[in-house]
């Protein structure tokens, strides 16, 4: 079975022939006030995401309420403040009630919304909501029975691999591939927060690409743009950013992209896209106005009927009207049929023939 290259978001589509889908990634944004998650979404909008994307877990399907060593977190970031895993994912969670009203709104004002389940009752749950699409984080690449799940589904699905060894998405893809779901799109990603620009290995796009025979794209978790820019030019198809509102402090408001950052990416990735043309080589519109500024033959001193053409008397210059250049060393030395004066257009046909 082949991956598709073309299929359908809800209403949205992604493809090979479509422009980039980016997605704004509420996550732990919302502050679990709906209030602020109204905001985001209608700022998400306004800003040009395609499609919002939320998180759908609890603290309690994530980790162990516990403070022993292993759960602690020790990455130097703004996480730690929250001293280990289970208050962490306390904190950043969706409860049900939230998800319903998000996904209720986002649908009201014309959003497309999906989301990424961490485990197998959350997938349950987001099918009463119609979820028209998962995806599956880069930590939950090696959880089989939620992809499995997921797959089931028949609803497209959009895996990171942030995380991915070689062997995780084979086993992904071969799980996907054996319940019958043919759309799938696979997103490079440092799974780093921030992450540095350095180690995006954008040119990766490419090889996942012409390896898994499947649409692909980036998950971004830098600071500013240039990521997602070089990505779509590089055939990204799906463009995943952290999005915040300006003033709105988060758990994740540390490497999430404002809304002016956002607009720009938006502004810029949809004029690369503009830039990429069809791939043929072809004369632009816009350069055939300029044709003439090529180089053709013109006489540059008088010539009489019967003189021989030389150098000193023809001339390969601007505009393009006169005889192409190629026939320069072939009208060389022969004679002229004709008078000539100095700017007329050089002719085959003045050159006398043997």
């Amino acid at each position: 079975m082949k991956f598709r290259k073309n299929f359908k978001i809800g209403n949205k589509f992604i493809g090979e022939n479509n422009r980039c889908l980016i997605i704004a990634e509420i996550s732990a944004n919302h502050n679990n006030n709906f209030s602020i998650t109204k905001k985001l979404i209608n700022s998400a909008k306004k800003n040009g995401a395609d499609i919002i994307k939320i998180q759908t877990y609890t603290a309690n399907t994530l980790t162990i309420e516990s403070n022993k060593k292993d759960f602690r977190i020790k990455n130097k970031n703004p996480w730690s403040k929250q001293k280990n895993l289970w208050n962490l994912y306390k904190k950043a969670e969706t409860s049900d009630k939230l998800t319903s009203k998000i996904f209720q709104y986002s649908k009201s004002i014309g959003m497309e919304i999906f989301s990424s389940p961490f485990d197998i009752n959350a997938v349950d749950f987001l099918e009463e909501l119609k979820c028209p699409a998962y995806k599956i984080a880069s930590p939950e690449i090696n959880h089989i029975p939620l992809i499995e799940k997921v797959a089931k589904t028949k609803k497209p699905i959009i895996l990171s691999l942030g995380l991915a060894k070689k062997e995780d998405i084979d086993l992904a893809l071969k799980t996907i591939k054996r319940v019958g779901n043919n759309k799938v799109t696979l997103l490079q990603c440092v799974s780093s927060y921030p992450a540095p620009i350095n180690e995006q290995n954008i040119k990766s796009i490419n090889e996942i690409k012409n390896k898994y025979k499947t649409l692909t794209g980036l998950s971004d978790h830098t600071k500013g743009f240039i990521a997602s820019v070089s990505a779509v030019v590089m055939g990204a198809k799906v463009i995943e950013k952290h999005f915040n509102l300006t003033n709105n402090k988060s758990v994740d408001s540390f490497f999430s992209t404002s809304e002016k950052e956002f607009k720009i990416m938006v502004d810029n990735i949809r004029l690369a896209e503009s830039s990429l043309g069809n791939g043929k080589i072809v004369i632009s519109n816009s350069s055939i106005k300029n044709f003439n500024s090529r180089r053709s033959i013109y006489v540059s001193n008088k010539i009489t009927k019967g003189d021989t053409i030389t150098k000193d008397n023809i001339k390969i210059v601007r505009p393009n009207h006169g005889l192409h250049p190629k026939f320069y060393k072939y009208v060389l030395n022969k004679k002229s049929n004709v008078n000539l004066e100095i700017g007329d257009r050089f002719k085959l046909k003045y050159v006398k023939k043997k």
